[in-house]
């Protein structure tokens, strides 16, 4: 299934919600846009099927998703998610929470090269 051509109302939420940032998505944000980060491409709130990734890596395919205190009460939810992008977009996901990019960016952006690194 390919990821381009969302519906509109997901096209719609993703520019509502790339309009309310989050610190931990901002900070983030200024780490990998404009090709900062190893020469890769990324977008940021993007529809893939039914759901929104945080952020994209176009090339290798790799999903970010940043975990906020909401996501401690969705985590059956949030496990169905990945389940379903990996299953049906064969995307890998790695998921970091808010503290972990506001205290730490340096692992944060070295376990991402790590899993870069491990996607043919």
């Amino acid at each position: 299934m390919p990821i381009k051509h969302p519906l509109p109302h997901a096209a719609r939420h993703a520019q509502e919600l790339r309009k309310r940032s989050t610190q931990a998505e901002i900070l983030l944000w200024n780490s990998l846009r404009n090709r900062k980060f190893h020469n890769l491409k990324f977008r940021r709130q993007v529809p893939v099927g039914r759901f929104i990734a945080d952020f994209l890596c176009t090339k290798p395919k790799l999903i970010i998703e940043i975990d906020g205190l909401v996501h401690d009460f969705k985590i059956k939810e949030d496990t169905e998610r990945t389940e379903a992008i990996a299953q049906d977009f064969n995307i890998p996901i790695i998921r970091f929470k808010n503290e972990e990019i506001i205290e730490n960016m340096t692992d944060v952006l070295r376990n991402i090269e790590e899993h870069l690194r491990l996607i043919p």
